[in-house]
């Protein structure tokens, strides 16, 4: 179980919302979601883009009934509309820091371009997302949370989100990953001497990512990076794919990246960072957003 975090610290999550459907994943989708909210000690609302009938309030009601959070708040809202837009509009009108989603953890091609509706929320919302594709019915511990360490303005932010994260849920271990683009080696290897110089700026630019990860660590709040081991890992490929892979291989219980920079349709045709992740999903994933 999650320890309760110094109440000097600095709030991240207010609220939350899950926007739910009437499938068959309901059920654990919601309590892992009324988990989460305590866990994180937030409001949680529940948001149906549906009619409100009789027999989807019962389902509804039953679910909630059966959650272990009797101090949880819940409130459970339905609109009517189109679910990207509507859900779009909620998150901005009710102030929501975290939207929860269900999602694939497999996208086909036609998928990928088309984008499922969590995947276009998770472009186009005001804030962080995170999305669940392994909900359990009873709990599993949260135990290793990898994040990116990317060289990027938003990496400080996602770093402390996910040591934030890890704290509440009661992590042990988070492995910050720099992703580093080969073209930065500056080396073609032709030869043994070639080799050689390849794998000394290898080291330069490893040990470059790991002092400025560590620095980052160095100015949160100590009530979040107690009681945690923290790995760097550098990885030289593709940004997005990289990472994945590694959450895969780590078998890592949540992967917590930036939020896209760019949301257009060339983005989708030209994948870059985040893309890859979202359409081949390695595990739970946050995307923390401003």
């Amino acid at each position: 179980m999650a320890q309760p975090i110094n109440q000097n610290l600095i709030k991240l999550y207010s609220s939350i919302l899950f926007g739910f459907a009437f499938s068959p994943s309901l059920k654990v989708n919601i309590l892992e979601s009324t988990r989460i909210a305590h866990f994180l000690n937030c409001k949680l609302i529940l948001l149906h883009v549906g009619k409100n009938t009789p027999e989807k309030l019962s389902e509804i009601n039953t679910i909630v009934s059966q959650t272990k959070h009797s101090d949880l708040s819940i409130d459970i809202l339905w609109k009517e509309g189109n679910p990207e837009s509507v859900i779009t509009k909620a998150c901005l009108d009710l102030n929501i820091d975290l939207l929860i989603l269900g999602a694939l953890q497999h996208e086909n091609r036609f998928q990928f371009y088309v984008g499922s509706i969590a995947r276009k929320l998770t472009r186009k919302v005001n804030c962080s997302v995170l999305l669940l594709i392994k909900p359990s019915e009873t709990r599993v511990p949260c135990k290793h949370v990898v994040v990116n360490g990317l060289d990027a303005p938003d990496t400080p932010m996602a770093i402390e989100h996910a040591f934030y994260f890890s704290s509440l849920l009661g992590a042990q271990q988070i492995t910050i990953v720099e992703e580093i683009l080969p073209k930065e080696i500056h080396v073609t290897v032709e030869d043994d001497r070639s080799l050689k110089k390849a794998n000394i700026i290898k080291q330069r630019l490893r040990h470059r990512e790991e002092s400025r990860v560590k620095n980052i660590v160095s100015n949160l709040p100590k009530n979040i990076t107690q009681n945690i081991n923290v790995k760097t890992q550098s990885i030289f490929g593709k940004r997005g794919y990289s990472i994945g892979h590694y959450a895969e291989i780590a078998r890592a219980d949540l992967l917590v990246m930036n939020a896209p920079m760019k949301t257009s349709i060339w983005d989708r045709i030209f994948p870059h960072d985040i893309e890859y992740i979202l359409s081949d999903l390695p595990t739970d994933l946050l995307i923390v957003r401003k």
